[in-house]
């Protein structure tokens, strides 16, 4: 029988790609143990992301690859996981009380950027992680409705405390503005509302703050871009040729200012009818895909145009709660982790970890 060694059950290891990364999970540095008993084999494995909704799985098919060897007789797999802060744009620092700052833009309204977001929000949580969301569009805020929740938020001290829904830690201009109310404000006022949203709202230990962007490349997309230190952005766009237009300024915009794309979202990406349930793509189809391939980033996923979608929003129960189990739910997990595999493969923030210095005149 095979001599088993560490090396070898490296080499097994690295054989193993994850589904969200598609690189291996030793490139990602998921191994953080390997333990020897004759032809028994323990791993201790911790991936970068949340991943409670596939843990067991991805487990059991790291085991099922191990004993496919025939050396091992049995393989034991231990899998955890943990969300590390990763490196911001320029020499801004990470928020207080945030690991990471996700921004969701679009090149153009109408394409469903906030009812994305808002879903990849809740669908980060499901897998375990603790989620917030700023909603940045100070002219036209649409969390509160989306999410079902209203009211003047309280304060702590000097501090807002954060609306909950669903699990997330929601902030909006829409919380201190009546529902019509049009916010007739010049771009100064607006960036200067979407930094004290930020800064002043007394987040607790995020994971991820997921922020809604409004639509093209104006104001607030150059403060954020300035003054707010973002992890990584998504883009949405629909397969049209006019939404990919604008797209494209978007993903243009953020390596403009040294900021992470993360990837494409291709939303209303074919129709699905309420009644029959036939799936057609009545505004195109391959856009994302090509754009992928234009831009060099992933496509992160493809979402349907769905009256289910737009209904649940209407009610303030965003899908990903509402049908757990459904289709729909189940591709915004999918974006979702694969959203959060590629900001874990970008570089750390090492700059949390860097001792103060003080040079005392003595």
């Amino acid at each position: 029988m095979t001599q088993l060694s560490e090396q070898h059950i490296k080499d097994l290891l690295a054989g193993i790609n994850d589904p969200n990364s598609d690189s291996d999970i030793i490139s990602l540095g998921w191994l953080r143990g390997i333990g020897l008993d004759g032809p028994r084999v323990s791993v201790d494995l911790r991936a970068g992301y949340p991943i409670e909704g596939i843990r067991e799985s991805l487990a059991a098919s790291v085991a099922s690859h191990l004993e496919s060897d025939p050396a091992i007789e049995k393989a034991s797999v231990s899998l955890d996981w943990k969300v590390l802060s990763h490196a911001v744009q320029g020499d801004l620092k990470p928020q207080d009380q945030i690991k990471n700052i996700i921004a969701v833009a679009s090149g153009k309204g109408g394409v469903g950027k906030s009812a994305t977001a808002v879903n990849l929000a809740l669908a980060l949580r499901a897998d375990g992680a603790r989620v917030g969301v700023l909603d940045a569009d100070i002219y036209g805020p649409s969390m509160p409705r989306m999410l079902g929740v209203s009211g003047n938020p309280q304060t702590d001290g000097n501090r807002i405390v954060p609306q909950r829904a669903h699990g997330l830690q929601v902030m909006s201009i829409g919380f201190m503005v009546e529902e019509d109310t049009p916010m007739i404000w010049r771009g100064p006022m607006v960036t200067s509302a979407l930094q004290q949203l930020l800064t002043e709202t007394n987040w607790q230990g995020l994971d991820y703050l997921v922020v809604d962007l409004p639509p093209g490349t104006g104001d607030i997309q150059l403060t954020l871009a300035q003054k707010v230190p973002v992890a990584g952005s998504v883009i949405v766009t629909t397969p049209q040729d006019i939404a990919l237009l604008d797209a494209r300024k978007a993903v243009q915009m953020f390596r403009k200012v040294e900021m992470s794309v993360l990837g494409i979202v291709e939303n209303m990406s074919t129709h699905i009818c309420s009644n029959c349930g036939h799936e057609e793509s009545i505004f195109g189809s391959g856009g994302g895909n090509r754009m992928s391939e234009e831009y060099g980033v992933p496509l992160l996923g493809q979402l349907p145009l769905a009256m289910k979608i737009r209904s649940d929003l209407d009610q303030g129960m965003p899908t990903v709660v509402s049908e757990p189990e459904s289709e729909i739910t189940l591709r915004y997990r999918e974006v979702a982790r694969k959203t959060a595999a590629r900001l874990a493969m970008t570089p750390r923030n090492l700059s949390l970890n860097m001792p103060q210095i003080n040079v005392l005149n003595t």
